[in-house]
């Protein structure tokens, strides 16, 4: 396979390592970035792009994110907290007044960002066009229980954080969540990174296809099995309510939505440089980025149905832990998207990484090939 880009030759290692994951048949495309002090070190990229794998994967190649896409809505309310205009702990009634309904006066946005609020599914079956009707969905969740006391345990929303915390930014802001997103983040730092992606760019997404016969580990055999056997429980309703979640990634109008839980669309590139601009100041003032990547939530999580650690909009190292280990050092901060992408900062190294993939593994967590390219990435610095 032929691997594309730039490498330093202390990192050469790493990029052998990127090179070894075509050594499977089903890998397709994938792009690396790391930048350690602000420097990039790696920025590589191979493999294919289209969906008949006749298209190479370029250097402008995006894709679909998935969850790497919440640390940025975070971000961006962060800032906001920053200019005065959001607190953390009043009750997000207080901008979204339609939010108290059904017990939920006190939830706050602190409670919303680190998935304490109780609000990872929606009981009541919505139909697949239901998914990007914005209004729709904003106002099936401001009605829905709490599926447990908010703040007393800890539920990852997968899908239902994009609405819940993009709302909150609209309400805030008066633009929709993307906008907030791109002219807070992207911009500012020169980020090939959209929420909510203009039709122009179309040509240059990649397709995203699932990898067969890899089962998993444990954790994500477990969640299958709930998925398959119990239509009702919360962490099925989670990712099939709407039915359309987990079908919907090529679509034209995924793309266009604004859904800052898990449709952001971008690079390897993107990624590192966005953690390049936590740890280097220019995104977040230290205290914020503190409160951002301190411990709000630790233990086993009543969506994934396995540990999970959680910041705001991030996931927290855990490195006793198989499957939620970025690979590098303990104060690693950032979050996998489904299937194989994840963005992570490990401050300690000043380094801040990138891996995007279009070959979707069946992970919850943390997908094996990241968590090897950052062990190698360890041994080069």
């Amino acid at each position: 396979m032929q691997i594309q880009g730039y490498f330093d030759l202390q990192f050469e290692p790493l990029k052998e390592a990127f090179a070894e994951l075509f050594a499977d048949p089903q890998e397709r495309g994938a792009g690396l970035c790391v930048q350690v002090g602000g420097e990039t070190v790696i920025d590589v990229w191979a493999g294919t792009a289209d969906k008949d794998g006749e298209q190479a994967w370029h250097s402008d190649t995006i894709l679909n994110l998935f969850s790497c896409t919440k640390p940025f809505a975070a971000v961006a309310a962060l800032q906001l907290v920053d200019e005065g205009r959001l607190d953390l702990d009043a009750p997000v009634a207080r901008y979204w007044p339609e939010f108290a309904a059904a017990g939920k006066e006190l939830v706050t946005p602190r409670q919303l960002f680190s998935h304490r609020a109780g609000l990872p599914a929606l009981r009541e079956l919505l139909p697949p066009e239901a998914l990007y009707d914005w209004a729709r969905m904003t106002a099936a969740l401001a009605a829905e229980q709490p599926w447990w006391t908010p703040g007393e345990d800890h539920g990852y929303a997968a899908i239902t954080y994009g609405w819940l915390t993009g709302e909150l930014l609209q309400r805030i802001e008066g633009r929709g969540p993307g906008e907030s997103i791109v002219a807070r983040i992207a911009k500012p730092l020169g980020l090939d990174f959209h929420v909510g992606l203009a039709d122009s760019e179309f040509e240059r997404v990649a397709h995203i296809a699932r990898k067969k016969g890899d089962l998993g580990d444990a954790a994500a055999q477990r969640l299958l099995k709930c998925m398959m056997s119990e239509p009702t429980a919360m962490s099925t309703r989670a990712f099939t309510n709407p039915p359309s979640i987990l079908t919907s990634t090529n679509k034209p109008e995924w793309r266009r939505m604004q859904q800052p839980a898990a449709n952001g669309h971008g690079n390897a590139r993107a990624l590192a440089g966005f953690y390049a601009g936590l740890l280097d100041g220019r995104l977040l003032p230290a205290e914020l980025l503190n409160e951002m990547t301190r411990e709000h939530a630790c233990g086993e999580d009543r969506t994934l149905l396995t540990r999970t650690r959680l910041g705001l909009g991030c996931m927290l190292d855990q490195a006793e832990v198989a499957n939620a280990t970025y690979g590098m050092g303990r104060k690693a901060f950032g979050h996998p998207g489904a299937g194989g992408s994840v963005g992570f900062a490990d401050p300690e190294r000043e380094v801040a990484f990138g891996f995007v993939t279009n070959s979707l593994g069946p992970y919850v967590l943390m997908d094996p090939r990241t968590q090897k390219l950052a062990r190698v990435l360890d041994q080069c610095l």
